[in-house]
């Protein structure tokens, strides 16, 4: 028998956790489904200095333990299994997660992006420690360090702009010989002072430890084979975001990169009653606060749609 629910939310990193303590407060009784690895990207971050109203900082693990604990403070439910399938072809929707069965008569689907990353050892383990997939977020604190930005796209291009603001100098590496960004993204790369370009390279290793974070990394000349060390103090890596659309794939409306489309100004997606928050229809922001935000959209979105079908 399906457990029955008004409000269900796929997601529980900044955007779930805003959505379950709005509806929460509500009184909607959220179940949050927030998978086996519930937090985000915000628990691969250390130190998180632009959140509004941590004047010191605060720990990324941190912030997503307080966002979760406030919204359980008005009765939002959590359980760590992850959603295995959906239907939304009519409504109450249903999703099956852990072999239990959940209906929801408006459901949530903050289900994030995640970086695309090259699969070494050292970025996961240096991740937070000297490597990064978001200068926005962490360039401030590379201040006049050398930095090695990885990829050659617009995201590429726009952050090794951004990171000169703080470092010493920035070096694309680019596997190929030619940048695949846009032109206008090309020029004002390769007309910034503090940016230059190592052709024909790829990443094969970051040296460094948690302790001391990055002091260098490996790169290999894909022409030649030849393998050579480079001193760096961090390694940004600016090779994309796939969104985790996968589970509503076929049954909500995604753009051309595969994220979920929202109307408008408003959190609705293609199908009435599902809403959609935080980076897995944000392909631009990327951020904390943004991600909340959407997720604040989505349960006030959510509320409305509720109380109009009654």
């Amino acid at each position: 028998m399906a457990t029955e629910r008004k409000v269900v939310i796929i997601g529980a990193g900044c955007a779930g956790l805003t959505a379950a303590l709005y509806t929460a407060r509500n009184a909607l009784e959220p179940l949050i489904l927030e998978g086996a690895s519930p937090g985000g990207q915000l628990m691969i971050t250390t130190e998180v200095e632009n959140y509004p109203g941590f004047v010191e900082g605060i720990m990324g693990p941190q912030l997503i333990q307080t966002m979760r604990d406030q919204a359980e403070r008005f009765g939002a439910e959590f359980i760590q299994k992850d959603a295995d399938s959906l239907d939304l072809s009519e409504r109450p929707f249903t999703i099956t997660a852990g072999g239990e069965t959940y209906e929801a008569q408006a459901l949530i689907v903050a289900t994030g992006a995640r970086p695309n990353l090259l699969g070494l050892e050292a970025e996961q383990r240096l991740m937070g420690h000297g490597v990064s997939v978001c200068a926005t977020c962490d360039g401030p604190f590379f201040r006049d360090k050398y930095l090695l930005v990885i990829g050659g796209g617009d995201s590429a291009m726009e952050e090794a702009t951004f990171l000169t603001r703080f470092a010493g100098r920035v070096t694309i590496v680019h596997r190929r010989d030619e940048l695949r960004a846009s032109k206008i993204m090309q020029e004002r790369a390769m007309n910034n002072p503090k940016i230059d370009f190592l052709w024909s390279h790829v990443l094969v290793d970051i040296i460094g430890d948690r302790e001391t974070a990055v002091t260098g990394a490996k790169v290999k000349d894909v022409k030649t084979g030849e393998v050579k060390e480079v001193e760096c103090g961090g390694v940004f890596l600016a090779l994309g975001h796939t969104p985790n659309t996968e589970l509503v794939m076929g049954q909500l409306e995604l753009d051309a990169k595969g994220y979920l489309v929202a109307n408008g100004r408003s959190a609705l997606t293609s199908v009435e009653g599902v809403f959609a928050a935080g980076d897995v229809t944000d392909s631009r922001y990327r951020q904390a606060v943004t991600a909340a935000g959407m997720g604040c959209m989505a349960a006030l979105d959510a509320q409305r749609f509720l109380e109009s079908a009654e």
